[in-house]
């Protein structure tokens, strides 16, 4: 039985959300991400002499790289809302499969190598890991007669 496309299901409901999120830290990183915050320096952990030669350049550097991580991440939201309102929230074995590797790549990795450099943000980004996975927990729950091969 082919599910109702009209209907929004718990699981493309929370992946929305995160989705959501992802586009909000895209937008953070693309806009107002300051080049080095304070846990970049305390992770260096080099004399204040030798930082000060390098800040400039550094600065400079990585406002380049926040830009371009920051559009990734926001194409990473982009795409999982998109995902979340067609073909996984019609159960499509395939767009699970995707959202799947997808997260673990993008958001899954963001949250363990934050924990990895104990950022002062591992928590906000664990939450927004979470988010995702709650996604896929909630798929796998629901109704296993929606699914739909693909």
């Amino acid at each position: 039985m082919e599910p109702d496309r009209r209907s929004w299901t718990p699981s493309s409901i929370v992946l929305v959300t995160a989705g959501v999120t992802l586009i909000g830290t895209g937008f953070y990183f693309l806009l107002l991400r300051p080049p080095l915050l304070p846990e970049d320096i305390r992770y260096m952990v080099l004399p204040p002499a030798q930082f000060d030669i390098l800040r400039p350049l550094l600065e400079l550097w990585l406002t380049h790289a926040f830009r371009v991580m920051g559009g990734y991440v926001l194409a990473t939201g982009v795409l999982m809302m998109t995902l979340a309102v067609t073909a996984f929230r019609t159960h499509q074995n395939g767009a699970a499969i995707g959202c799947l590797i997808g997260g673990v790549a993008s958001v899954g990795w963001m949250a363990v190598v934050n924990f990895l450099i104990d950022s002062d943000f591992k928590w906000v980004l664990l939450a927004m890991a979470l988010l995702w996975a709650t996604s896929h927990a909630l798929l796998w729950s629901e109704k296993p007669a929606q699914r739909v091969r693909s």
